[in-house]
């Protein structure tokens, strides 16, 4: 495995007005799916995580070509076969996590760093791992270009997690594994909240929230059908 600084450390300047119009439409949009049909109880787009999206430029986290599509509730394609993931199930699963400032976040599957940077913007020191060493380095020029400091990023796969960063707050991953991970509930505080898709490529998947009680009890529940990449081993 290959280490990475925490980013910030330099990188473009980003013009956080440009197509800032495609964004509030597009978290309008969410708010108002979310008023509408109460996913999992919730009642609406909370400030925060709103907030977060309009902070955060979409189009800096796609490919070239799939930039005009930024703003599309729509699951964009990375490099290497990964997918970014439709921003309505990205702020569905933000709020799901309930981070809060100075948690500490593992993400697994960093991808392109779009939810790093959400996670991040909520006050949250993340620690991301991606097993593609291309799409790491460029998620880290991406979140420097940001100015974003609160996150460090490693070259790996997310089944071991990240013992000496443990124990986390939480942990949010972005590919699925055939089975919540032991090693992802071991390093998960008491009290805290991991959030994953679980089941096979291709089949059928549930997005899972595992909860560990203060009295270190695991309580397993599954959510919704989604759809994700595989979580590999590097």
């Amino acid at each position: 495995m290959a280490w990475f600084g925490k980013s910030g450390d330099g990188g473009a300047a980003v013009d956080l007005a440009a197509r800032r119009d495609e964004r509030e439409a597009l978290v309008a949009t969410i708010a108002r799916r979310m008023r509408a049909d109460r996913p999992l109880g919730l009642p609406a787009l909370s400030p925060r995580v709103a907030a977060a999206l309009m902070a955060t430029p979409r189009e800096l986290f796609t490919p070239a070509d799939q930039a005009p599509y930024a703003y599309q509730d729509q699951v964009l394609p990375l490099a290497a076969g990964q997918t970014l993931s439709q921003p309505s199930l990205v702020a569905l699963m933000t709020e799901l996590l309930d981070v809060h400032p100075g948690d500490r976040v593992l993400e697994v599957g960093v991808g392109s760093g779009y939810q790093t940077a959400l996670l991040a913007h909520l006050g949250a020191t993340v620690f991301g791992l991606e097993v593609i060493a291309d799409l790491a380095q460029a998620a880290e020029r991406r979140l420097a270009a940001l100015g974003i400091r609160n996150v460090t990023l490693r070259i790996g796969d997310g089944h071991g997690g990240w013992p000496d960063a443990a124990p986390f707050d939480a942990i949010l991953a972005a590919c699925a594994a055939p089975a919540v991970p032991p090693a992802l509930v071991e390093q998960l505080r008491p009290g805290g909240r991991l959030l994953l898709p679980v089941g096979p490529a291709g089949r059928a998947q549930q997005l899972c929230l595992v909860e560990k009680g203060r009295d270190g009890r695991v309580r397993e529940q599954p959510l919704l059908a989604v759809a994700f990449v595989p979580m590999v081993e590097g």
